[in-house]
């Protein structure tokens, strides 16, 4: 079961972040980011009210806080980092930090994988790194671009780690994803004021009008997202988060393969070789 959570993770996110791209193409990130939270915060909200889970608040609830402000801090990093700096370096490291955050996590607390599952994990690592495009040559990468990523990596990482603290119930659960989405609705409002605020553009050229024609595929980012951050918490509880967060970490791999079903981007040598080593390390760590 954790296994199969865990790759719903990767459908989901790689899935939202396939459509947060193709909606940030036309409309600014942040207000991509704020929108869709809002949504998710609003259907949240009426889970919460129709579960009666306000029963479950207590301590942990400040794991999803914490979630809730790292999460949007992170990704301003991580797309600062990206128009600073070349793609192809920036974005796997971003995508290894899901990685080895919980990892370190999970074996500090004391969790020791088998050796066939110890080999899945570098498998799908690798695959993970590759899937995301990695950029061997050109021009150097800046100290500040490496700083953000790095920083951006951290964040992904951290909030992994801490959803899967924030609940152990399903209802609860339901709570910990509402407070974690108001979190970033605040956070993200701020930063969305504040870049406004610089004279950048709020809104899409057309204005409201296309953000309303996306209401729908902005309600499935910011949906798909909530699953996502919901499947993780069940695999990290229902098996080890050693397999739970290698396994939610190939959303990389679901993105580029979206791109190449929907859009027909051809996929790099790099980026195919990265597939099949996730599969690989997958198959590993589902047996292990």
């Amino acid at each position: 079961m954790s296994a199969l959570f865990a790759l719903a993770t990767s459908l989901l996110w790689g899935l939202a972040d396939f459509g947060g791209g193709l909606l940030t193409r036309r409309t600014p990130a942040l207000t991509v980011v704020v929108v869709s939270q809002l949504i998710a915060v609003t259907v949240l909200g009426a889970i919460v009210v129709a579960t009666g889970g306000w029963s479950e608040a207590g301590p942990q609830l400040w794991f999803a806080a914490a979630a809730g402000v790292v999460g949007p801090a992170a990704m301003l990093c991580f797309y600062r980092a990206l128009a600073l700096g070349p793609m192809g370096v920036v974005s796997p490291l971003g995508a290894l930090g899901g990685v080895t955050v919980p990892l370190c996590v999970a074996l500090v607390l004391g969790e020791r994988p088998g050796l066939l599952q110890v080999s899945g994990v570098v498998v799908a690592v690798a695959g993970v790194v590759l899937a995301s495009g990695p950029q061997t040559g050109g021009v150097p990468v800046q100290r500040q671009t490496l700083l953000l990523t790095l920083v951006a990596a951290l964040g992904f990482g951290s909030v992994m780690a801490l959803i899967a603290e924030a609940s152990n119930t399903l209802t609860g659960l339901f709570l910990a994803l509402f407070v974690q989405r108001v979190c970033n609705v605040v956070v993200g409002g701020g930063a969305l004021l504040a870049s406004v605020r610089r004279g950048n553009p709020g809104l899409p050229e057309g204005g409201m009008g296309v953000v309303w024609a996306s209401l729908p595929a902005l309600a499935f980012v910011g949906l798909a997202d909530v699953a996502a951050n919901g499947t993780y918490n069940l695999a990290a509880h229902h098996g080890p988060v050693t397999v739970a967060a290698v396994l939610a970490s190939l959303y990389p791999v679901v993105t580029a393969l979206a791109a190449r079903g929907l859009l027909g981007e051809r996929l790099r040598v790099v980026q195919a070789t990265g597939a099949g080593l996730a599969l690989v390390g997958t198959l590993l760590l589902a047996t292990g």
